[in-house]
């Protein structure tokens, strides 16, 4: 399967070929003689009926371009098994005036930011396809169908395959009117198919950015100021200029060394044996506890930003029958991908070329064209699958700045920067430290009236992208706590309600973590109703039933989860359950938790039966996949997820500090999927969130123990 733009294929779409015929390129198939027809931005179909879907979002993983795949594929009534794909860079985006849309994959935005246009481009070729052939046989289109990659004329029988019209059809003018199936009438789409790029994954094929080689490629490593905010003071080149392969030691930017080496082992020892003198900056003092301090002075702060609020829920509380009160912390948490950050330039004065598994080409381009000094009309970048991103590899693009930077001073030849783990973990873009006081207000009967929601901590968008800000508003920060509508809103009917944001941003730079602000703020919302139902003595099904009786969707998966584990019957002797549920990114999920504690307090997770509703269900498989895969991303988070601060920098470096979980601590998964049509919502981030909450309230009822800040390993669980 071709997963880049093939040489042939790029002078086709009017991009410059000159420095592709200079580099092999291993990932990329080598298309020979005339390039293939293309219907058009979306499909290209072979002479030999090989059809070439073009897909813009970036695949790591989680299955998106086998999904965007397929839903091209059902709207051009395509034969699967002829299917392959292939990334057109930003460049080109750039050429065509953005022909393909954003390639921005992140916020579980892959297939339900990009469904229609996808369709449109999958239906608008076949109608060209069809029309093509109708006008070869000299019949009315309306007599021709089309399936499986084969054209009929019904009256008179006969076929020809989309290989045999394609030259044809990719002349034609597209047509205007261009309408697409009904999700129930679905063949491709819809269906458990096996993704298209899992052979090469499991073979070894598949090249990774770390992976790839070019002629005469020269390979670097980096060392940047561990202290945020510090910057280099001094280095002393001369110490190693006689080690082994290398071949330059520079400065990079005002806080960064590195050494360029014939080898990428030779280039790291070398920078490890390098003196550098650090001026450490204002932040040299930072701490963790000193960012707590500064986050609970938040909590009780006159000013805050409000996301959510009916009634008045001040009046509500102050006049309460009863009031209960808890404070939730959540730490910031490192992406960790497997794959370190890494990207290879080739720079010179006309043209700058990068390499680079990334989440958004587009951002990547723009970081390369403002690191080459070039215009983004002479720059382009070429998209690698992806080791892991779960945001990191989205908004920020440092590693590429670093990338062509290093590579502007060796023109012409292409350099490949690897970053050590050592240096992705202590200079990741950190899931945002927050700290929230849940207040709730009952009657005397106990039934909840009011509850106010104070966050205080970090703003993502407010150190990304600044000018989002709006009268010191992020919006992010209240997801799954929104009012009632289309995204991440909050599912319970609560008649006084307060839900604001202390903005305290401390100097460790944010980023969008898989799952973004729904992890908190499930955990905070989700663990304490079920303490409100173990202070009025209900069961935490019941008071959430009874709370969501407005959100029929949010009710409709937190009831499938609970018929599954059978939550009117007691599970077996020493195993606990717990609920969660929320709504974001566009998809309604809930979880079930079954857990038991030892003794000794050792926990073990049994099972998590979740339910979503993504609206739509593109390949259930993935779905299942990714309920999974959100599972043990969001459960090693709950259970060791913690970056803590020391004089500045982050103490944990690498996976000895950093623990992920472990295959035998992993529970066995059920995913329900309930698609009830009408709307399209993502899948990769929603669920993630529900994991943490359902088992700290498994926990709970095991063992009578509320951990109100994670992670697990920060608390002993033996039985109060």
């Amino acid at each position: 399967m071709s997963n880049v733009i093939s040489p042939a294929r790029r002078r086709f779409l009017g991009q410059s070929a000159g420095l592709v015929v200079a580099f092999h390129i291993p990932f990329a198939a080598q298309a020979q003689g005339t390039p293939a027809p293309e219907i058009n931005a979306w499909v290209v179909v072979k002479p030999d009926d090989t059809i070439v879907i073009r897909i813009a979002r970036s695949e790591m993983g989680q299955g998106t371009l086998t999904g965007l795949a397929q839903l091209v594929a059902e709207e051009l009534d395509a034969d699967w098994s002829r299917v392959t794909t292939e990334y057109p860079t930003p460049g080109t985006n750039l050429a065509r005036k953005r022909v393909w849309g954003s390639y921005s994959t992140g916020g579980s935005n892959g297939v339900r930011g990009s469904h229609e246009y996808v369709r449109k481009g999958g239906a608008a070729a076949r109608m060209m396809l069809v029309q093509a052939a109708a006008t070869q046989w000299g019949v009315p289109v309306t007599e021709c169908t089309a399936a499986n990659s084969v054209i009929t004329h019904v009256p008179s029988g006969r076929t020809v395959t989309y290989g045999k019209v394609a030259d044809a059809a990719g002349k034609l003018e597209a047509p205007k009117d261009v309408t697409v199936k009904d999700p129930k009438a679905w063949k491709i789409a819809g269906k458990r198919l096996a993704r298209l790029d899992t052979v090469d994954k499991t073979t070894g094929k598949q090249v990774y950015g770390m992976d790839l080689a070019m002629p005469g490629m020269l390979n670097a490593a980096i060392k940047d100021c561990p202290v945020f905010g510090g910057k280099v003071k001094s280095f002393n080149a001369e110490a190693i200029k006689d080690k082994p392969g290398v071949k330059k030691v520079l400065q990079v930017g005002d806080s960064a060394v590195a050494v360029v080496a014939d080898t990428w082992w030779r280039a790291k020892t070398a920078l490890d044996a390098l003196p550098i003198e650090w001026d450490k900056g204002p932040n040299a003092g930072l701490s963790s506890a000193g960012v707590a301090a500064m986050l609970k002075a938040g909590l009780d702060a006159p000013e805050a930003a409000v996301g959510n609020a009916n009634g008045d829920a001040k009046a509500a509380l102050a006049g309460a029958a009863r009031r209960i009160e808890a404070v939730y912390s959540y730490p910031h948490q490192n992406h960790a991908t497997m794959e370190t950050m890494n990207a290879t330039a080739r720079w010179t004065p006309e043209r700058c070329e990068v390499w680079t598994p990334t989440q958004n080409g587009e951002a990547a381009l723009a970081a390369a064209s403002e690191a080459a000094g070039l215009p983004q009309e002479k720059c382009d970048v070429y998209k690698i699958h992806l080791g892991g991103g779960f945001g990191r590899r989205g908004a920020v693009h440092d590693w590429v700045r670093q990338t062509v930077q290093i590579a502007k001073e060796m023109p012409g030849t292409p350099v490949k920067l690897i970053w050590t783990r050592e240096e992705d973990m202590l200079h990741g873009r950190y899931h945002p430290v927050t700290q929230c006081k849940l207040t709730a207000g009952l009657d005397k009967a106990g039934n909840l009236t009011a509850l106010h929601m104070r966050i205080s901590g970090q703003s993502i968008v407010a150190a990304l992208f600044p000018g989002n800000i709006k009268n010191g508003k992020d919006g992010a920060v209240f997801q799954g706590l929104n009012a009632p509508g289309t995204d991440a809103s909050i599912g319970y009917t609560v008649p006084n309600l307060l839900v604001d944001h202390a903005m305290r941003n401390p100097p460790v730079p944010p980023g969008f973590w898989r799952g973004v602000n729904l992890n908190q703020n499930a955990v905070y919302l989700e663990c304490f109703i079920d303490e409100i139902a173990h202070a009025t003595k209900q069961d935490p099904l019941a008071l959430r039933r009874k709370l969501m009786k407005d959100s029929p969707k949010h009710l409709a998966v937190l009831d499938a989860v609970a018929e599954r584990v059978g939550w009117n019957r007691k599970p077996k002797k020493g195993v606990y359950r717990g609920l969660a549920q929320t709504m974001g990114f566009g998809s309604y999920v809930a979880a079930c938790a079954e857990v038991s504690v030892s003794k000794d307090g050792k926990l073990k997770i049994h099972r998590i039966v979740a339910a979503t509703d993504p609206g739509h269900a593109v390949n259930p498989q993935q779905i299942d996949a990714q309920v999974e895969g959100s599972f043990v991303y969001g459960l090693s988070a709950a259970l060791y997820g913690e970056c803590t601060v020391k004089d500045g920098q982050m103490e944990q470096s690498n996976f000895d500090t950093y623990q992920v979980m472990k295959i035998d601590e992993m529970p066995a998964v059920e995913t329900i999927i309930i698609p009830s049509g009408g709307f399209w919502g993502g899948v990769g981030e929603p669920t993630i969130a529900v994991a943490a909450p359902a088992v700290l309230n498994a926990i709970f009822a095991a063992t009578g123990k509320r951990i109100r800040d994670l992670p697990l390993k920060n608390h002993s669980l033996k039985k109060a």
